[in-house]
């Protein structure tokens, strides 16, 4: 994936043709343009200088990337703009409608007024030049865009005017203030549309502001403050109380509480002691800590969140193609009715100043912007705000479909449960207690799996030594084996260990009982006896059974998938309460399990992001929970930093919000559209005289683009 800046796009229309050039190119799979961002997502094997080449072709300026500062550049240049207009704007209103309207003084002939007003009018035209330079140019290559209707509405209204002042001497009727009254209204929505998309990246802001500056590396034996851009991977830094973390990194030495929040949303502090994991910019508040960095650069953890918040931003909701579509073709639809309504008002017998006034009003009052910022500034707030609750959607898409979620697949460990199960009973059979300890241990520290783990650390905590393990195999799902001084050892599940040697009907009724009790019976062989048994549980998380609860109440199914035992799993659901669950079933199984579910609704599998790979992209939504620093895991569309399934309900609440307010835009946006274009057209005059001045239609497009993206705004 290849991502660009882009410049020069104004409106929906300009980002829609953009969009349409680039997917032209060979070698383009996909390409998504988001006019909120100004940015330009390319999917394919085409070298970017032919985007780069392609984009400037269409009109606009295009360059590889860079990481966003967020400053705010146009708010000031458009304040700068609108206050200039507006004092050349008053002195021309004095003169083309304080004279005459309220008779004040003015000691000038109707031609010298006519020539003052053209000459104000020119200045301010002048100010807002951009919109007579992008439109045109727009125009010329083919993708006409808001600002060739705006310079359209105000050109023709100038041209018109110097026509009439030098055919009757300054007796017509001249719209000079019109011409520059429209851009100037114009501007003035443009102002306030950029003051409120700026609020719109408040999240985002602040997760960068959040990067410490400075860090305290430990040389030497003695401490020396650097930027934190200095810092390499190995390096030894220090970290006090009532300071930030800079980089990731391992704690050496100290013990204290740090406050994650600003990563996770959670504002109970975490205790640190050694050999734990700190990220950069979570505050450090109580303690000393002395710790190796580990992550620097772009590849700490908040760095990978500031990315996936940024890349997501610039993505497209499937919700948006409607809108698209539209803005595609909404800018020479405009030109066309504007070309049609003159034309039926000078054929109706009317004069020309009339069927003008229809005409701009038609192209100033239409406004693609509406439609084009109408999803994006939803999704960038609901990504900013997902982001500070330690919710990390990775693309739009992935927002939209959250909402629309019917069923919710949970896997056991380390998602229900904390993922950190614990040796509860030793049963040896004809061996003693240490004995099946040593043999079980040294098997299972060949593996990384939480049980042989927690087996692992069983044996050290009883100090017993580890014997060496050759011709070791895993076998996912079922179990482990290997050679022990030249005797084959298996471990795993009873009909693993059972496939290798006969197990008594006493030993499989007291796995039944432990697995009813909601423990995990680990079973231990060679190839020619049974070794024993070692009964394992892992405690449920806090939480659970409450987000359980909550997701119910939002009308959501929950069906827990483990490759545990029959019995384990159902004195977990119980416990928790999930409406179905399905045992002792292999990861490579639980992709076959979703496709199951998908014929109820859209399915959110909920997985650690490894084993669960194949489910998690399988599920219309994969949730990687309690992802800690590994926050790009690539199999998950949402990652959720929290090992609490309580951000599954968050997840789910923001994205119903978001794609109401979304509905709303769209609605509201189209509305616009279709209900005012008539009344600029004249089409109501017969109903009452009801018609809209251009200005009027000028003032009425500078407020739908601020509405929009104001009602975007709620979700903060």
């Amino acid at each position: 994936m290849q991502k660009f800046s882009v410049s020069g796009m104004s409106c929906a229309a300009c980002s829609a043709r953009v969009e349409k050039t680039v997917k032209q190119i060979p070698g383009v799979s996909s390409c998504a343009v988001s006019l909120l961002t100004n940015s330009l997502r390319v999917e394919g094997n085409a070298s970017a200088n032919a985007i780069i080449s392609a984009v400037e072709k269409a009109g606009y300026g295009a360059r590889l990337w860079e990481t966003p500062t967020l400053q705010d550049t146009e708010t000031p240049v458009l304040k700068k703009r609108l206050i200039f207009s507006l004092f050349f704007l008053i002195v021309l209103l004095y003169g083309s409608m304080a004279h005459p309207i309220f008779g004040f003084p003015l000691p000038l002939s109707p031609f010298v007024a006519g020539i003052l007003q053209m000459l104000l009018a020119f200045i301010v035209m002048f100010i807002n030049r951009k919109f007579f330079i992008s439109g045109f140019t727009s125009l010329l290559h083919g993708g006409p865009n808001m600002d060739t209707l705006v310079a359209m509405g105000s050109g023709v209204s100038f041209l018109y005017s110097v026509l009439v002042l030098f055919n009757s001497a300054g007796a017509g009727n001249l719209y000079f203030e019109t011409a520059a009254m429209i851009v100037t209204l114009i501007t003035v929505g443009k102002l306030l549309e950029s003051i409120s998309k700026g609020r719109t990246t408040t999240a985002l802001k602040s997760l960068l502001d959040l990067a410490p500056k400075k860090a305290t590396l430990w040389k030497d034996e003695k401490e020396i403050s650097v930027r934190v851009e200095e810092v390499k991977v190995g390096d030894i830094f220090v970290v006090k109380p009532g300071e930030k973390i800079p980089v990731d990194g391992i704690v050496l030495e100290g013990n204290s509480a740090v406050n994650e929040a600003a990563l996770t949303g959670e504002s109970i502090p975490v205790d640190k002691m050694k050999n734990a994991s700190v990220s950069a910019a979570t505050l450090n508040q109580s303690g000393f800590l002395k710790c190796r960095a580990t992550r620097v650069g772009e590849n700490t953890t908040l760095s990978q969140i500031i990315q996936l918040v940024s890349d997501a931003s610039a993505t497209k909701a499937p919700i948006a193609k409607i809108a698209d579509k539209v803005s595609g073709v909404f800018v020479p639809a405009v030109i066309l009715i504007a070309m049609v309504t003159a034309a039926v008002w000078i054929i109706l017998g009317k004069e020309i100043s009339i069927a003008l006034s229809h005409a701009i009003a038609v192209l100033v009052m239409s406004c693609p912007c509406a439609l084009g910022l109408a999803t994006p500034v939803a999704m960038m707030v609901s990504n900013g705000k997902a982001a500070k609750k330690g919710i990390l959607f990775k693309t739009s898409a992935s927002i939209e479909e959250m909402g629309r979620i019917k069923i919710v697949a949970l896997d056991k460990t380390g998602t229900i449960t904390e993922g950190r199960p614990a040796v509860t009973e030793i049963f040896p059979a004809e061996i003693s207690t240490a004995e099946f300890l040593q043999l079980a241990a040294s098997l299972e520290s060949k593996s990384e799996h939480p049980l042989s783990q927690a087996i692992l650390a069983k044996a050290k905590e009883e100090n017993i030594s580890l014997l060496s393990v050759t011709e070791f195999e895993a076998f996912p799902g079922n179990g482990l084996a290997g050679k022990i001084a030249g005797q084959k050892i298996f471990a795993g599940k009873e009909k693993f260990v059972e496939s290798k040697i006969a197990i008594s009907k006493e030993w499989t009724q007291r796995a039944q009982a432990l697995a009813c009790e909601g423990k995990s019976p680990t079973f231990f062989a060679t190839g020619e006896k049974f070794l024993g048994m070692i009964a394992l549980a892992d405690s449920l998380k806090s939480d659970s059974a409450e987000a359980i609860a909550e997701l119910k109440k939002l009308g959501v199914q929950t069906v827990m998938l483990t490759g545990d035992h029959t019995k384990t799993a159902e004195a977990i659901a119980k416990k928790v309460n999930v409406d179905q669950f399905v045992a002792e079933i292999l990861p490579s199984e639980k992709d076959a399990e979703i496709r199951r579910l998908q014929n109820w609704g859209s399915v959110a599998m909920v997985g650690d992001g490894i084993n669960d790979s194949p489910a998690l992209t399988r599920a219309n939504v994969g949730i990687a929970i309690g992802a800690g620093a590994d926050v790009a895991i690539d199999a998950a569309d949402v990652v959720l930093v929290q090992g609490s399934l309580k951000g599954i309900v968050e997840a789910i609440c923001l994205s119903r919000r978001t794609l109401r307010i979304i509905h709303q835009n769209l609605f509201w946006a189209f509305f616009y559209n279709v209900a005012l274009m008539p009344l600029a057209a004249g089409a109501y005059y017969a109903f009452g005289g009801w018609s809209m001045h251009p200005i009027l239609g000028a003032a009425a497009m500078s407020l739908s683009s601020f509405c929009v993206v104001m009602n975007a705004l709620r979700l903060r």
